[in-house]
């Protein structure tokens, strides 16, 4: 059955889905009971299917993380939202000593079978602690997986998936695109959770991205090609681990890459990626791998946030950058 329903909607069924299949999914967070979640991602869970299974927490990060951990050993799968991708930050240490270690500290005994959710990224004209890139922090630690949707379809299918993982999963939500809609097939996911999807085929070079990129980088190359380009787009989906195989055999086609992403630049997804890509692909590049990203700055205030974001303009010159060689 296909349905049309927004972002944010798609992640909503997609709990619902997983939490009517399994009695021991539980929901925790800040105001994501009564409230329904700061963008109502959570809208009316609590109310069918009670305060025990949707829990609105204090307001503590690390409490609420750790109590998460300790729900895996008593065999439950927690849904941790985390308010905005800035608040992770006092979690941060139950995250990379616990959550990431416990099932290698463990040999193998122990399961953290939760999944962190992340609203992330920019474009909302939000105040500060409100729009960071937090994702390479998490990509970068050993022991958690992450991944992050760029449509409605994979935001229903990727919490389905992440939830019944056996593994900690940081599943990044991209918020500007919570309100955009998109065709959802409730029957059929298409792609397992950690595969990378080519979003449009092409030619002439390759872009890269991740989730709210994903719809600029698209953008991007409908814009290229009234000028007579035909641009690839490959959509990562998941960030840890990475899966490569599609990005390495397009730009073996195409010759040109372009990687995309919010983040700031220096020690970005961007810098892995444009090595890995080197490294397999070096006899195949016509031109260095280009990337567009965020820039060394705490993300700015929201009237300049267009400024930072990469926008179509950004990634069209870093595609005439990679076509002068």
């Amino acid at each position: 059955m296909t349905t049309t329903m927004t972002l944010g909607a798609a992640i909503n069924a997609g709990l619902r889905a997983a939490m009517e299949r399994d009695d021991k999914v539980v929901l925790m967070g800040e105001d994501i009971g009564r409230l329904g979640g700061v963008f109502r991602v959570t809208d009316a869970l609590q109310k069918d299917f009670g305060a025990n299974r949707v829990m609105d927490t204090p307001l503590g990060e690390a409490g609420i993380m750790g109590t998460a951990v300790g729900l895996t050993t008593r065999g439950y799968r927690p849904v941790v939202e985390i308010q905005f991708d800035g608040f992770v930050y006092p979690a941060y240490d139950q995250l990379v000593a616990q959550v990431a270690r416990l099932h290698f500290r463990s040999a193998g005994r122990i399961r953290v079978p939760m999944v962190i959710r992340i609203p992330f990224g920019g474009g909302i004209g939000a105040v500060e602690h409100h729009s960071d890139s937090p994702e390479a922090q998490f990509a970068l630690t050993s022991g958690l997986k992450v991944v992050s949707c760029a449509t409605p379809h994979d935001a229903y299918w990727m919490i389905q998936q992440a939830i019944a993982s056996d593994d900690p999963v940081v599943f990044m939500e991209p918020k500007r695109r919570y309100w955009e809609s998109g065709e959802v097939d409730t029957e059929s996911a298409g792609a397992e959770l950690w595969s990378s999807l080519v979003r449009r085929s092409g030619t002439d070079a390759t872009l890269i991205a991740y989730g709210p990129m994903v719809k600029t980088c698209l953008d991007a190359a409908t814009a290229a090609a009234e000028e007579g380009l035909d641009l690839e787009v490959i959509d990562l989906r998941a960030l840890s681990p990475l899966d490569l195989g599609p990005v390495f055999a397009s730009v073996r086609r195409t010759g040109r890459a372009v990687v995309v992403h919010e983040a700031q630049r220096t020690l970005g997804l961007g810098a892995e990626l444009s090595v890995r890509i080197t490294e397999e692909c070096f006899y195949s590049l016509e031109a260095p791998v280009q990337r567009v990203t965020g820039y060394d700055l705490p993300y700015p205030p929201s009237r300049i946030e267009s400024e930072f974001l990469p926008s179509i303009d950004r990634v069209l010159d870093a595609v005439d950058t990679a076509r002068e060689f």
